[in-house]
């Protein structure tokens, strides 16, 4: 039986691939939660230093399978899709200190394109699209899209596309500043796993901990902030990166980081 989700790991990079194409890869319970046992084992593993994300087929993520929430057997309910299937993701995405970055390489739709929004780096195929399909049944976003996304692109842009739901394309989603960049469909895995390997030979402790303060800066003030960053640098201080890249840049050569 084809599993939803699909992992490979090479070079220190774990990558996640969202395997129901004949649905456009949209979410069942099962695949859900079997994204998040993925996660946290990738949390775990002390070889993986970066995960891509990414969907099979045409499609990046349709968001929720209406036949799941249609069927009267397998209908989990909206209280716990989002209290064990959607919000959990979302969590981990933030929490797991090491880089996360999304291939969208097809439509990315309601919650599909909310979890993208959620990963540290989103780099888009020109033939992806994002939509926060929600209001065209009659339903409000939800996976913290109405949390990231007025942050990402401003509160009036975020507004228009969450009560509209316009489809977007990858490149006016770039020039919105809603993701990282875009790349041919032909080459977007190809960069994507450029991008994953490039931050998985980097100090991941001190990325680890740039996620953190990112997090925080959603709700700290300037003062606790610079708190954190004073707590934070001393201890990406004490690792055995830091040293690492001092001596490589005292000896004029590249440094080896090991993510410790």
């Amino acid at each position: 039986m084809t599993k939803p989700i699909t992992k490979e790991i090479n070079n220190g990079v774990a990558t996640l691939t969202l395997n129901r194409p004949e649905v456009f890869n949209s979410f069942n319970r099962e695949m859900a939660l079997l994204l998040q046992d993925e996660l946290d084992a990738c949390a775990d593993d002390a070889l993986v230093r970066a995960i891509v994300i990414t969907g099979s087929g045409r499609a990046f993520c349709a968001g929720q399978d209406i036949g799941e929430i249609t069927d009267p057997e397998l209908n989990p309910g909206f209280k716990k899709i989002l209290d064990d299937h959607y919000n959990p993701i979302v969590k981990r995405l933030r929490s797991i200190e090491k880089p996360i970055i999304c291939g969208v390489n097809g439509v990315a739709a309601g919650a599909g394109a909310n979890i993208a929004l959620a990963c540290d780096v989103v780099i888009a195929s020109d033939k992806a699209s994002f939509i926060q399909a929600f209001s065209k049944i009659g339903l409000i976003p939800d996976s913290a899209g109405t949390f990231f996304l007025p942050r990402l692109i401003g509160f009036g842009k975020a507004s228009a596309l969450m009560m509209l739901g316009d489809k977007i394309s990858a490149e006016k989603a770039e020039q919105m500043g809603m993701i990282y960049s875009v790349v041919s469909s032909e080459t977007l895995m190809d960069e994507v796993l450029a991008t994953a390997l490039k931050m998985a030979s980097m100090p991941t402790k001190a990325l680890g901990l740039t996620k953190r303060l990112l997090n925080e800066s959603m709700t700290n003030n300037l003062e606790e902030q610079l708190v954190l960053e004073s707590k934070l640098q001393i201890e990406s201080a004490s690792t055995g990166d830091y040293a690492e890249g001092v001596d490589a840049f005292v000896n004029k050569r590249k440094p080896v980081f090991k993510g410790k």
